[in-house]
């Protein structure tokens, strides 16, 4: 996915950039490839298939294959998958000696050479009508990912009270937990591009139904841009999904994956720079390169950082000095301060230099707290005893100086940038360390 100007204009104004949109009609490989998972679905797959056989060859515009991705089924569920290869040529049939709709998904997709890979529930609960909403952005270069979301305010949905709770209950969870911002996580009906496939799929570890999740985690964490469609979906209630267990084993990876992005253990830089062709990271003369967005950046962390160093330095100050409630309450907000500014403000992913980026922060924080505890000395100077409102108002004004020279210790010492002819090209491999499948093949 490569990263190009508009056509005509100079790359060093700072243009909008945009993938490139795939090419239609070249060679014999399909465009799409659409992966329905099944296990025991003899009675329901071939009514499912032709239908949606039916409704391609009608309404898409470019060449298309179904992949039927058996999961080790024990009825006649192969034998008719065989007969629709048989019988559509834009059929095909793969077997999978083990369950899993994740294991299905990841084998099928690595192996498919359609630059856009897509599935979606054989009941065929979302109406297909969306399909082609849901990969047109793809296709176009808009996006890397797709979803069907049933919670946007302009689906139609007709399911039961309890599939109900139980979805939005999920989506609160992962809101809350992993602060995902996409809307429905677990709709049967998502896209991805081939080539951001590559490089996501060997990140996610679910094989089950978790696999939808994490994978979307992992892309909105490393900045690829998902794109939501509103769809019209009704329940299947001959369903065999069996909630209670798939329930426990999402909860199971919500917190595996949570325990991993806090502790950095996934090296999503690695999708981040060639994926990631983001405006603000362009060079703009006379504009210094992501100022505006690190001082928005910057001040929500802050704020939040100063309500918990006064919050500490309150409690702190029921049982020790001024001094040394200042000095305890600066030092656990700094920590904190340092790694929140890593992440948010300026797009440090990873455990890289971490320890040297926090030894960094604290020389920071020894210059603030030099500020701040002149500032208590010069107040217990002036006063001897004075009260708890004004120790807040004097901390509270030398923290505001910290602060600015905080920012500009990050920018210009902590996290500097990058000059602008090392900085990796999107889509580029990196000479200074091993390429990916070499990581794959030697597990370095």
């Amino acid at each position: 996915m490569r990263t190009d100007s508009s056509p005509g204009t100079d790359p060093s104004l700072g243009v909008l950039p945009a993938r490139e949109h795939l090419p239609a009609g070249v060679g014999d490989a399909p465009v799409l490839d659409v992966v329905i998972p099944v296990y025991n679905e003899e009675r329901d797959l071939g009514p499912c298939v032709r239908r949606l056989h039916q409704h391609l060859v009608g309404t898409f515009p470019y060449r298309f294959r179904i992949t039927i991705a058996d999961n080790a089924s024990t009825d006649a569920t192969p034998d008719v998958a065989a007969a629709l290869a048989a019988a559509l040529p834009e059929v095909r049939n793969a077997r999978l000696e083990q369950k899993g709709r994740g294991r299905a998904l990841r084998t099928v997709w690595s192996a498919s050479d359609a630059p856009v890979l897509a599935y979606m529930d054989v009941d065929l609960s979302t109406d297909l009508n969306a399909l082609l909403p849901l990969v047109a952005p793809l296709i176009s270069g808009h996006s890397d990912l797709a979803i069907g979301s049933r919670l946007a305010r302009s689906s139609r949905v007709v399911r039961g009270p309890k599939r109900e709770f139980i979805s939005r209950a999920y989506n609160l969870i992962l809101r809350g937990s992993l602060q995902a911002r996409f809307s429905d996580a677990q709709c049967g009906f998502k896209a991805i591009r081939r080539d951001v496939a590559r490089v996501l799929l060997p990140l996610v570890e679910d094989s089950g139904w978790f696999f939808d999740t994490e994978m979307l985690v992992l892309a909105e964490r490393a900045g690829l841009r998902i794109h939501e469609v509103p769809v019209d979906w009704v329940d299947d209630p001959d369903s065999t999904v069996h909630i209670v267990k798939t329930a426990t084993d999402d909860l199971k990876g919500v917190w595996r994956v949570g325990r991993a992005l806090a502790v950095g253990a996934l090296p999503l830089d690695r999708i981040a720079r060639p994926f990631g062709d983001d405006p603000r990271d362009r060079q703009v003369p006379g504009v210094p390169r992501g100022l505006a967005r690190q001082l928005v950046g910057f001040c929500v962390v802050g704020a939040l950082s100063t309500l918990v160093y006064l919050l500490l330095y309150s409690g702190f100050r029921t049982f020790t000095g001024s001094q040394v409630a200042n000095a305890l309450a600066l030092l656990v907000s700094a920590v904190a301060n340092t790694a929140a500014n890593r992440r948010l403000t300026f797009g440090v992913r990873g455990r890289d230099r971490a320890v040297r980026h926090q030894a960094q922060g604290l020389v920071v924080f020894a210059i603030g707290l030099a500020l701040t505890s002149g500032s208590l000395a010069a107040l217990g100077a002036a006063s001897t005893d004075p009260a708890h409102s004004t120790e807040l108002a004097v901390l509270v004004a030398a923290n505001l100086a910290a602060t600015v020279l905080r920012f500009l210790l990050f920018r210009a010492w902590v996290f500097p940038e990058q000059p602008a002819a090392s900085l990796p090209v999107p889509g580029a491999p990196d000479a200074s360390r091993p390429t990916y499948d070499h990581e794959l093949r030697t597990g370095r």
